[in-house]
């Protein structure tokens, strides 16, 4: 089982957006039959059956072992991966493009609209990437850094933005060799945005 498998295929996506489908795949992250997840579920087994069929003709179950029983054969399935992503490029022409012209005008590079659009860049170019790199086991060479920083003022978030672009912009004038023979180009991206506000706990009092 994958860690992550990235969907592109509308027709998957639309299969795997469906909340029964979403619960099964959740449900197969370990092998089981149709007629445990009918317990589980709660829904008739032929129902479960008919999802389960859905699921393994788009690729997003595989079966995992199979057991004989008189004269009936059970199969459990598992999910292909443990989660799932559904690409921007599903969405074909419409899908998210930080390189589109809008009128004759580029996305604002400064808006939260173009940082969405890199990331949806991201989700799509990486996993095709990662499909590939799957196909012929070898292993995708990635970097991520993920981190939280919390500015005493919005100068000081300003004179940071300042700092680490000259800091890129003297990595990338010292490491990058567009003539380099053999050389294979790599896509940087940096975004930062406000962290999401955490609901207090059920058992706490919200503060004003």
């Amino acid at each position: 089982m994958m860690d992550l498998s990235v969907i592109d295929d509308p027709a998957s996506a639309t299969v795997a957006l469906d909340p029964v489908r979403t619960r099964l795949l959740a449900e197969l992250r370990e092998p089981a039959s149709a007629a445990a997840l009918a317990s589980r579920v709660g829904l008739p087994r032929q129902k479960i059956n008919y999802h389960l069929r859905t699921l393994e003709e788009h690729g997003l179950v595989r079966v995992d072992s199979e057991k004989r029983w008189g004269g009936l054969t059970e199969r459990r399935l598992i999910a292909t991966a443990s989660s799932y992503v559904v690409s921007p490029g599903a969405l074909g022409p419409v899908a998210a493009d930080p390189d589109r012209n809008v009128d004759g005008r580029g996305m604002d590079r400064l808006s939260a609209s173009f940082l969405v659009a890199l990331a949806a860049r991201v989700i799509r170019e990486v996993g095709q990437l990662l499909r590939k790199s799957e196909e012929v086991g070898k292993r995708l060479a990635t970097l991520s850094i993920d981190t939280e920083l919390r500015f005493r003022s919005a100068e000081e978030r300003a004179a940071f933005t300042g700092e680490l672009t000259a800091a890129v912009a003297a990595l990338v004038s010292r490491y990058h060799d567009n003539s380099a023979p053999g050389g294979r180009r790599h896509r940087l991206m940096i975004g930062a945005y406000p962290a999401p506000v955490a609901p207090p706990d059920a058992g706490e009092k919200e503060t004003t």
